[in-house]
């Protein structure tokens, strides 16, 4: 993952979806911290309906992730003047922590709910792999 990481340039352009390749990057780098209890979202009410449900079938098999997924408003990025390199940085070191990451028993994900540490790591490798995709990295 970190290599592919490594290859997206200002150059880098979305195949689907809203972000540019630093918006994207900056996303990512907040979810990661959101997955290891650095930062809270809250609970959005559809996925207290249909998140089990939902992270059951998205974890069921390798199929990357649904294009232009709604996430959650704590983690969209609307700012165009991120910094690629300084936002990559820090994406990275973030990845490197799962490496020692025990979450939380409080974690709740804002859409699927409480998750096992296996789950965690399952969803954290589709959500980063999608994002990568979604600029051909």
């Amino acid at each position: 993952m970190i290599g592919r990481i490594n290859t997206l340039s200002e150059g880098s352009r979305a195949h689907w979806g809203k972000m540019n390749v630093s918006q994207m990057v900056r996303h990512c780098r907040l979810w990661e911290e959101m997955i290891l209890g650095k930062r809270h979202c809250k609970r959005v009410f559809m996925g207290r309906l249909v998140g089990r449900m939902a992270l059951k079938s998205s974890l069921k098999d390798d199929a990357p992730m649904m294009r232009n997924a709604v996430t959650s408003p704590e983690l969209k990025v609307t700012i165009d003047n991120c910094d690629l390199s300084s936002e990559r940085t820090k994406w990275i070191a973030l990845i490197e922590e799962h490496a020692y990451y025990s979450p939380s028993p409080d974690f709740v994900h804002p859409f699927f709910g409480k998750m096992t540490k296996e789950q965690i790591g399952y969803h954290a490798y589709k959500h980063t792999d999608h994002h990568l995709r979604q600029f051909n990295s």
